[in-house]
């Protein structure tokens, strides 16, 4: 059966990619985007199967402006795709306060407000498949990414959470975490804050670390895309990539043996 799929940020990369994917076999999508004309070509291709909206996802009243609508137009909406969301590079000194509230407003508020507008509409037709798009930088961090690391950080724990309060529902939660890929995230929809020559060296060692091989092919991860909407028990976590899982972990077998290190003065904390 056709899905309708509500997804943000589709005006390029994942959004568009898997907007396409989703059109191309049958799906209704409502595809968002500041600028519409953005969405020209699938609205020419695909015509009634497309509801293209016009939204700055940190608007809340406007997110659920726009969930209404297409709930009104399609008359359901079984998955929402919140992909909206840029990178903000720099190291945590460098970054003004306007930088690190509006990654937070984008990243993080924009999908809260999103997930709380489609619940009313999910739990009154008993089903529905929540899909975030956090990172693989939402579990481990690298430097001179530090807000953009905290707002995928708080994505998880807002969403694991989220998993746990809604599964009587029947509505179903994900967060996508990739690795790189070579989309517009690291170039075009990039910001950079101003550089301190301090931090020189970390951004050296930082694209010292970068090759060829760190990016993912994006049309790749459609398939895997289509695999998660349609399954029937879908996972808490889906990572995209074939770094994603060996590096986290590595990392959390670092922090076990950290934890396990400290176990004692962290079990003598506790008084009793």
């Amino acid at each position: 059966m056709a899905k309708t799929i509500f997804i943000t940020g589709a005006s390029r990369g994942f959004g568009k990619l898997w907007a396409e994917a989703l059109l191309q076999r049958g799906d209704k999508v409502v595809a968002t985007a500041r600028d519409l004309s953005t969405l020209d070509d699938l609205v020419s291709q695909y015509g009634d199967n497309i509801l293209p909206l016009q939204l700055d996802v940190n608007d809340r009243a406007a997110d659920f402006a726009a969930i209404l609508k297409a709930k009104e137009h399609f008359g359901s909406i079984d998955i929402l795709i919140n992909n909206a969301g840029y990178g903000l590079f720099g190291s945590i000194e460098e970054t003004s306060e306007k930088e690190a509230r509006e990654q937070m407003e984008t990243n993080f508020f924009g999908l809260l407000w999103l997930t709380q507008a489609v619940l009313p509409v999910m739990r009154e037709q008993g089903h529905g498949h929540i899909i975030q798009l956090s990172s693989v930088l939402g579990l481990i961090t690298l430097p001179v990414l530090g807000i953009y690391n905290a707002s995928k950080f708080a994505v998880e724990g807002l969403t694991e959470t989220l998993a746990a309060e809604v599964k009587s529902f029947g509505i179903n939660v994900t967060l996508i975490e990739p690795n790189g890929f070579s989309t517009d995230w690291a170039g075009a929809s990039a910001a950079q804050t101003v550089a301190m020559p301090e931090y020189d060296g970390v951004r050296a060692a930082f694209q010292a670390g970068i090759t060829d091989d760190t990016f993912g092919v994006p049309e790749a991860t459609t398939d895997a895309v289509l695999k998660l909407i349609d399954s029937e028990n879908p996972p808490l976590r889906l990572l995209l990539g074939k770094y994603a899982y060996p590096w986290i972990k590595h990392t959390y077998e670092g922090r076990f043996t950290e934890w396990d290190n400290w176990n004692e003065v962290s079990a003598a904390a506790h008084g009793k």
